[in-house]
């Protein structure tokens, strides 16, 4: 098919044959699995994953790229919604059980999308998704390196996460500026209690000024007796606290 990428969907088509076929190697397609694939563009993944599923659900928001999908591929096996992920139900499609995500991610959404995923984590056994790799790098980022914030907090309270192998540009069509790479995200079976709007607030606040120790950036949330408290030392910067820690702290913090 030939379909010129549309920059305001940020589409980098993977082309290469091998890396599709590493990427379907890692996801582990099973005749039982419950696949989600976000962003299918012009179905060189969809296809494949085809092979060894009876059926796969997609999200796309190019309606040329859902027509050529339509007609690309069997109506019984793929069921394709049209429409932007950042506002989609997921609602309408994760419902009972465990469902498998998959996709080429539009580097300008992945943040937001994979925040937008949390609260459907227990539904979802793991995702596998090319991201760009700055991105992937800061997910899985440990305390106490330059990577570790924000992300790598909310997102490893919730999934094991691993980068599978990096993919150079000249893989895609067009060939985006930057490293792309592969991520395995595993749904953790029993996280740390938390509730997730006290975390997120916290980790926030934590790294609004990452270079200022946390009495100073957490002030307007937390006394410094209250840092003591939880065995947290006033005088640490933000990238020094475990995940754990940040869940131990958020939980002081009163719902608003």
């Amino acid at each position: 098919m030939k379909h010129i990428a549309r920059k305001r969907f940020g589409q980098h088509f993977l082309k290469d044959r091998q890396v599709l076929s590493d990427l379907v190697a890692a996801i582990s397609p099973q005749t039982t699995d419950h696949v989600i694939e976000i962003g299918p563009g012009t179905g060189a993944l969809t296809q494949l994953l085809l092979k060894h599923l009876p059926r796969l659900t997609a999200i796309e928001i190019d309606r040329d790229l859902v027509e050529h999908l339509k007609k690309a591929c069997p109506p019984d096996r793929l069921l394709i919604h049209q429409g932007d992920v950042l506002r989609f139900d997921f609602r309408r499609v994760i419902t009972d059980g465990q469902y498998r995500l998959v996709g080429n991610l539009p580097y300008n959404i992945s943040t937001p999308l994979l925040f937008r995923l949390i609260p459907f984590a227990d539904r979802i056994r793991d995702q596998h998704f090319m991201l760009q790799k700055e991105v992937v790098e800061r997910m899985i980022a440990a305390p106490g390196s330059k990577a570790y914030g924000r992300l790598s907090i909310l997102l490893q309270w919730r999934y094991q996460m691993d980068l599978l192998f990096t993919v150079p540009p000249a893989m895609f069509s067009p060939p985006p500026r930057v490293e792309s790479a592969v991520v395995r995200m595993i749904s953790r079976t029993a996280p740390q209690p938390c509730h997730p709007d006290k975390l997120e607030k916290t980790v926030t606040a934590a790294f609004s000024q990452r270079r200022k120790m946390l009495r100073n950036t957490l002030a307007p949330l937390f006394d410094e007796a209250t840092l003591v408290q939880v065995g947290i030392d006033p005088l640490q910067r933000p990238e020094n606290l475990s995940v754990e820690q940040y869940i131990v702290l958020s939980e002081h913090l009163p719902l608003s």
